[in-house]
């Protein structure tokens, strides 16, 4: 199965997006989900994992904690990615996926995931 990302686009340095993960065909709310992006010249990189309904536990890499929030809507079937103060080095295309070690730590491991969407910071 796969996960849609959605809600990149250009915004100047300092400024806010909100990513989307929505489902094709299964329920979120059994899984663990993380973002990771991919940058031109950079490794894969897991920014936020979220575990799975029945735990709390968020986890952020050192680049994006305190600007961007992770957050799920079981009821909706939909995990966000608010980022704030957004600066050029956050410009990559963003993906979301299966965590399949639970969030137990950013370990860039994924079950399966979709197309990103693209993220670029300039002025």
């Amino acid at each position: 199965f796969q996960l849609q990302a959605s809600g990149g686009g250009l915004v100047q340095p300092g400024g806010s997006l909100r990513l989307s993960c929505a489902p094709v065909g299964f329920t979120l709310a059994d899984y663990a989900i993380g973002w990771f992006r991919r940058a031109p010249g950079k490794e894969r990189e897991q920014v936020s994992c979220i575990a799975s309904s029945s735990a709390t536990r968020m986890r952020y890499a050192d680049s994006v904690e305190g600007r961007f929030t992770i957050s799920r809507d079981d009821a909706k079937n939909m995990v966000y990615l608010q980022m704030n103060d957004l600066r050029p080095e956050d410009s990559a295309v963003y993906h979301c996926g299966t965590d399949v070690l639970d969030c137990r730590g950013l370990h860039n491991a994924f079950g399966s995931w979709g197309p990103g969407t693209q993220v670029t910071v300039s002025s």
